[in-house]
């Protein structure tokens, strides 16, 4: 398992995982800070980013902020690898 921030950019015109903000990983996600609807894209991009099921994202905090602090469960080598990737490092 890892755990890790992320930061969202909510109404973008495409949904991606990548580059980093503050040490976060970016987030775009098409739909807008409504209801959670946000939040719920951010945790189903992260699974495709990370090749895992969504019911294996977790955000733990921040569900109505742009930053959020993610857990994603797995392999924690793996995992770091594929973060690595994201954040360009």
């Amino acid at each position: 398992m890892i755990r890790f921030n992320v930061h969202v950019h909510p109404g973008s015109q495409r949904s991606s995982a990548g580059g980093s903000h503050d040490g976060a990983l970016n987030i775009h996600v098409r739909a807008r800070a409504v209801e959670g609807a946000a939040t719920n894209e951010v945790l189903a991009v992260l699974a495709s980013a990370f090749d895992v099921r969504v019911s294996s994202v977790h955000c733990v905090r921040g569900a109505k902020s742009q930053r959020k602090s993610i857990t994603i469960e797995g392999d924690g080598d793996e995992l770091t690898a594929r973060l690595q990737v994201l954040l360009g490092d």
